[in-house]
This record gives C-alpha cells, sequence and structure tokens, in this order.
C-alpha cells in the first residue's frame, strides 16, 4: 500500500503536465487547408489564396507573401477574413500569374495570441 501512495503524486503530476501540454499545442492557428492547395497544380492560375486555420485570426498580425518561379514577390492585395469565419484568410492576388512555382510564406496570430507560421508551394499554369 506504501508503495501505491507514493506514486499518487506522480501520477497527479504527470497528469496536470500532460494536460497543460496538450492545451498548449492546440492553441495555435494552424493551416489545415489552402486553395490552391499545397503541392497542387492550379490550373487555371488562381486570382487570390484561400488559407482555412485551425482557430479564429487577427487579421491585424496575419499575413502572406507570395514568391514566384524567378523569385519575385508578387503584388497582393489587402487580406481579409471570410464574414462568416475569422478562420478563414483570403488574400486576392493582383496580376496574373504566369506559368511556374509558387512559393507562400504566412505567418498568423490566432485570437489567443499565439503566433505561428508556414510555407507551402503549388504550381501554376493557364
Amino acid at each position: 500500500m506504501v508503495h501505491s501512495r507514493s506514486a499518487l503524486p506522480l501520477v497527479v503530476l504527470s497528469s496536470f503536465v500532460s494536460a497543460l501540454w496538450a492545451s498548449d499545442a492546440f492553441a495555435h492557428a494552424e493551416l489545415v487547408s489552402a486553395t490552391p492547395a499545397a503541392k497542387s497544380m492550379a490550373m487555371p492560375a488562381p486570382t487570390e489564396l484561400k488559407l482555412k486555420f485551425s482557430e479564429g485570426l487577427e487579421l491585424k498580425f496575419t499575413g502572406v507573401k507570395i514568391v514566384g518561379p524567378k523569385q519575385n514577390v508578387i503584388e497582393t492585395g489587402p487580406a481579409t477574413l471570410d464574414p462568416n469565419d475569422n478562420t478563414m484568410l483570403i488574400v486576392p492576388i493582383k496580376s496574373a500569374l504566369p506559368d511556374g512555382k509558387y512559393t507562400v510564406d504566412w505567418h498568423a496570430l490566432s485570437t489567443d495570441g499565439h503566433k505561428t507560421k508556414g510555407t507551402y508551394w503549388f504550381e501554376s499554369m493557364k
């Protein structure tokens, strides 16, 4: 009996640490999906990006940079959130994209204050 009682504080502590780690792991706005999708061929070339996140976003501190096949930064319009879904970021592309591979670098601030960032690519063809 003494042996199991001495293990109780360790079990309680382990459970507490696991719960803290799990809540922290799920408290970040991670990219769930994108249009055009990561590692895909977009035909026709997109006129906007739609990035779906796992949590609501703070638009003021969230952004996207698109780099083209010649390492040029693609001009975008102001990003917006879908009025019915604050997890959906919409980024208009100002001009037609030539054929090639594009890299999307994003950074996001979730409504609970956690920052995340990531990169993905897609190819475009007219």
